[in-house]
């Protein structure tokens, strides 16, 4: 029996020997097993803050990718205006450009038609003071003024006073001057009567307007009848004492003022012709 006790005791013993080391070591297991748990835990709370921050900064970058787009669109909307107003700015440009080149050459050319016009103006200038030049620079006087050629023949070179018959002397200079005209056949001119301001009492005239208008009519019936000038050419005016060159208040001013003045007409359709041919022939 105290064999069997003791042999019961020694069993216990033993086992109970056993249970506490597996306990240890049981407890040593559950201790690293805690630990690793713990170290994971925060690994795993450092990669949700990870996590987390990534998630924040994907979605700022999709945020500045979707501003980018956008801003982008409108980049390519604003170029795709500035080349269409760039194209039509060109265009505008370009068509300024064309309007000013025309604008140019229709003035070269007017300027072309004024200078042939000032050629034919000077030619007859000179002309009329070469078969003048011999007469007296008080009883005829010629001018230009914008172009147009002025005669100017004192009263006492061409009518007796308060007549309106040319003299004989008269007559060799309206030869000259219908000499000139003559060669230069495309021209066209207008013969006024001027007079003082002093009332004509004269028979047969009525008033200073009278006169005047009969006296430009016997100079260009001279031209006609004697000197074979074409009718269609002329042009009889009267200008009584209304376009006076000096006051008629002295004998000497009232003598300026009773002229008789030859005008050249300018002919404007010519000059017009002139401006279309130059037109017409430019490149």
């Amino acid at each position: 029996m105290k064999r069997v006790l003791s042999l019961l005791l020694l069993v216990a013993f033993i086992s109970s020997c056993v249970s506490m080391k597996t306990f240890k070591e049981l407890e040593q297991l559950q201790t690293e097993t805690q630990t690793a748990l713990d170290s994971t835990t925060i690994k795993l709370n450092v990669c949700e803050e990870e996590r987390s921050e990534a998630v924040t900064a994907l979605n700022l970058l999709k945020q500045e990718n979707d501003f980018l787009k956008s801003n982008n669109q409108e980049l390519i909307t604003n170029i795709s205006g500035l080349t269409t107003l760039t194209q039509k700015g060109a265009e505008n440009l370009e068509r300024s450009l064309e309007s000013l080149q025309e604008k140019d050459l229709q003035i070269k050319t007017m300027q072309e038609a004024v200078t042939r016009r000032d050629s034919v103006t000077l030619a007859l200038v000179t002309s009329l003071k070469g078969v003048l030049g011999d007469i007296s620079d008080s009883d005829i006087q010629i001018s230009v003024e914008k172009g147009v050629v002025y005669v100017s023949i004192s009263d006492r070179l061409l009518f007796r006073s308060g007549s309106h018959t040319v003299t004989s002397a008269a007559r060799n200079v309206l030869g000259k001057v219908a000499l000139v005209v003559n060669n230069q056949p495309d021209i066209e001119f207008m013969v006024e009567g001027h007079t003082d301001n002093v009332p004509i009492s004269q028979p047969g005239i009525q008033d200073n307007w009278d006169l005047s208008v009969k006296r430009a009519t016997s100079v260009v019936r001279i031209l006609q009848n004697e000197f074979d000038v074409s009718p269609e050419r002329m042009v009889a005016a009267g200008r009584s004492y209304y376009h006076p060159v000096a006051d008629n208040g002295t004998s000497a001013n009232r003598a300026l003022n009773r002229r008789t003045r030859i005008v050249v007409i300018p002919k404007l359709g010519q000059f017009y012709e002139l401006i279309e041919q130059g037109l017409e022939s430019s490149p």
